[in-house]
């Protein structure tokens, strides 16, 4: 079996699985404009259900005029680490869509859809030697306020991109979790014909 970064698989899988985790601690270093795109084009591949692609990324280089700002919508203590990070971006979903007759209609796999593509970008990502964390510790109302995002949006999330750092550059209270977390095993979550409660 795969085991990568004190993490064991207990069926074969690529290593990139085991290899993909959330740092916090961030060099502050800055990644240019097309080295970032190109992240984004992985998840312009991600799958979609009538290939609707309902995701939206509103993102801010470390050094530009609205990196402060996107900052400030993340809580305070994802802010703490955050403000080393190479890019911010914030992860939306578009709820609806518009059929040909202009009758707008709910999407009800926008979420999916969009979880597939943050998982593409977040493959890329590492793939590319960065990392990327996604945080659900967001003021998703100042977010939807400051991005200017129209109605039939939703806020998902909000993503800190880098390079590694030393753990010590954390407060310390966040140094010992700086590492690989572990999962559950597949037998709590993946059942056979029936759904089995917790």
């Amino acid at each position: 079996m795969t085991e990568i970064n004190h993490r064991k698989a207990d069926h074969p899988i690529h290593a990139i699985f085991l290899e993909r985790w959330s740092p916090r601690a961030f060099t502050g270093e800055e990644i240019g404009k097309e080295e970032l795109l190109a992240l984004f084009e992985a998840a312009r591949w991600a799958p979609s259900a009538s290939n609707i692609q309902p995701w939206r990324f509103v993102y801010a280089r470390r050094g530009s005029e609205y990196f402060a700002s996107l900052l400030e919508t993340l809580d305070e203590g994802n802010q703490r680490w955050a403000k080393n990070a190479s890019a911010l971006v914030i992860v939306l979903s578009k709820t609806h869509r518009v059929t040909s007759t202009g009758e707008v209609r709910p999407a009800y796999t926008h979420a999916f859809d969009t979880g597939a593509a943050w998982f593409a970008l977040a493959l890329q990502t590492q793939l590319a030697g960065w990392h990327a964390h996604a945080m659900a510790g967001i003021d998703r109302d100042k977010a939807m306020r400051v991005l200017g995002v129209p109605e039939h949006h939703r806020v998902e999330a909000a993503v800190a991109i880098g390079r590694i750092a030393d753990p010590s550059t954390l407060p310390e209270d966040l140094r010992e979790r700086e590492k690989p977390s572990q999962r559950k095993p597949i037998s709590e979550f993946v059942f056979e014909g029936r759904f089995r409660a917790d």
